[in-house]
């Protein structure tokens, strides 16, 4: 009977551990996103035409690299979004093409109206 007693404790303390188990949350910040991308900031204001610099490649790849979870992928969405809406000045489509030149694969679309909650 004792065995039994320890099984369904057992099953009950691991299904509250699910339930009770806190969201997945975000490792990557904005700052992250920030000091990673800088590099690529003359290149998107200025609206280049030429390669992407070195730099600018590096910080995506990081970026990229660093952003392995949903949570991690939906943040650097929301930072990019919020970064696009600060500065006015920046070449949004010249920034969607950075990551394939940079050979990166981004999941999701880089533009202001990509809704990062379905970011995956």
């Amino acid at each position: 009977m004792a065995n039994y007693n320890n099984h369904i404790f057992c099953v009950i303390f691991f299904i509250a551990l699910v339930v009770l188990a806190p969201q997945a949350k975000a490792t990557v910040t904005c700052g992250t996103v920030a000091t990673s991308l800088t590099p690529c900031l003359n290149y998107l204001q200025a609206g280049a035409s030429g390669a992407v610099p070195g730099g600018c490649c590096t910080g995506i790849k990081t970026l990229n690299g660093a952003a392995q979870s949903t949570p991690d992928r939906q943040m650097v969405c929301q930072c990019l979004k919020s970064a696009a809406k600060a500065m006015p000045n920046v070449n949004v489509g010249l920034a969607s093409s950075i990551p394939p030149k940079c050979g990166v694969n981004i999941p999701y679309k880089l533009d202001p109206s990509t809704d990062c909650s379905s970011v995956h």
